[in-house]
């Protein structure tokens, strides 16, 4: 019967939604609602077809998201959401984009999967353009080779293997990984090693050895930690976005490259929530001289626009320390999520488009600035590039308190650390939703101020 109600709720909502910001003129008429009751229909699946079922992984509101289109998004209960989170920097495109949708329909009539024993076309194409758009775009100057896999976690995982291999063809014992405070690189054991977090390393512990941690902010920590006979690779995010929306200097990646040449290091660069044109260009990192270029580059999440698909490029040095059977994946190149981030790769570096990121980009920044005007004793600053945006709030307005308040006022948002609300929408949202979500999360924040006195 529960099965029946929800299906019969999400065609109702398909038909339209209640809206709790559509038309907005006036902070006056948000109307809020507070999440689903534990009695409602949303309450009802949630305690009996899933948490009964499903791995505890996050903590999650009462929401049942149940169909998007464009930067809005709808749940059962028929509420519609301003969406500032794109699925933490995937739907880059927008939920339901009917173009996609019709290559996924067109290519599932061809060919979904034949594994990595044979090629495919649909992989060798995107292979080849993500090498030559990323060097049109003036990125990885080096980029030569890509291994295609299924999300950003197996990204960094093949990056840390193709360094420690790379390592070992030149010395046995160079094996360690420097990486840095506040980082995010996945929660497989690989990637969690060089995600320096107690929060997420202690329940696993040990990890794996021969990591270092430095910091962003002082380039004599990497000095050191780096050594000519023992390091293998360096793994850096030219912004950190679960850290914090934390953008690493020009300065300090310049002197970073040069510590990983002088001792014959590799530089990863992880752009797997700060690349694929996020920030206005291709790579974030395509903004910085030449000579800056990491020797591997891992990306994910808006390549697929909500398809599982993430890729590793090399440059020939990487790749000529790899032999046959060093590396591997079932999934990873098959036809329908190769020929999706074909598309995505396609759409995000046409110039329009990315002209158009700096527009909505520009459009966020001045109205973010207002708020910090408005709100001084509680909201600090604007963090970030592009559409990898954070408000920085001061310790007496929290993060997570806004969100909540944000979600019950039709606006959806999400935090990162060091207190920051982070808005990473997607890249072709519209500007009136820009404005339209802005206004419900500063009429939120007064309403987190005002409940808190």
């Amino acid at each position: 019967m529960l099965r029946q109600l929800a299906t019969r709720q999400v065609r109702l909502t398909s038909k339209g939604g209640v809206s709790f910001a559509r038309n907005i003129r006036h902070i006056s008429n948000i109307v809020s609602q507070k999440d689903a009751s534990e009695d409602s229909q949303t309450g009802k699946f949630i305690n009996t077809l899933n948490k009964p079922y499903s791995v505890t992984t996050y903590a999650r509101p009462n929401l049942v998201l149940t169909h998007g289109k464009g930067s809005l998004l709808y749940d059962l209960e028929n509420r519609q959401y301003v969406d500032f989170t794109s699925g933490i920097a995937v739907t880059c495109l927008g939920h339901a984009n009917k173009e996609l949708a019709e290559i996924i329909h067109d290519q599932s009539t061809k060919l979904l999967h034949c594994s990595n024993l044979y090629y495919n076309l649909p992989a060798g194409e995107l292979a080849n353009k993500l090498v030559s758009k990323t060097k049109e775009s003036g990125g990885m100057k080096d980029a030569q080779r890509v291994f295609l896999c299924n999300s950003g976690t197996e990204a960094n995982e093949a990056a840390l293997k193709f360094a420690r291999k790379y390592g070992k063809s030149i010395n046995e014992n160079k094996i360690e990984i420097i990486t840095f405070n506040n980082s995010f690189h996945g929660r497989s054991m690989g990637a969690l090693s060089v995600t320096p977090n107690p929060k997420y390393q202690a329940p696993f512990a040990p990890l794996i050895p021969g990591v270092q941690v430095a910091d962003t902010a002082d380039i004599e920590s990497v000095k050191s930690l780096i050594h000519k006979d023992k390091t293998c690779a360096v793994i850096i995010e030219p912004i950190q976005g679960e850290g914090g929306i934390n953008v690493v200097s020009e300065k300090f990646l310049t002197e970073l490259r040069k510590l990983c040449d002088d001792n014959e290091v590799l530089l990863i660069f992880d752009e797997i929530q700060c690349g694929l044109g996020r920030t206005g260009k291709l790579w974030a990192h395509s903004n910085l001289e030449q000579a800056v270029h990491p020797d591997i580059l891992t990306m994910a999440k808006a390549l697929g626009n909500g398809f599982p698909i993430g890729a590793t490029m090399i440059t020939e040095k990487v790749e000529n320390s790899l032999a046959v059977g060093d590396h591997g994946t079932t999934y990873g190149g098959n036809a329908l999520g190769a020929r999706i981030g074909s598309f995505v790769v396609d759409k995000i570096t046409d110039e329009t488009f990315s002209e158009g990121v700096n527009e909505k980009s520009a459009i966020f920044v001045s109205l973010l600035s207002k708020i910090v005007e408005k709100y001084p004793d509680h909201v600090e600053s604007v963090k970030g590039k592009g559409l990898l945006l954070g408000l920085q709030f001061k310790d007496n307005l929290t993060n997570s308190a806004v969100v909540d308040k944000c979600r019950e006022n039709g606006l959806l948002a999400i935090t990162a650390a060091l207190n920051v609300l982070r808005i990473v929408p997607a890249l072709n949202i519209p500007n009136d939703l820009i404005r339209e979500g802005v206004e419900i999360l500063d009429f939120s924040i007064k309403q987190v101020i005002e409940e808190s006195k």
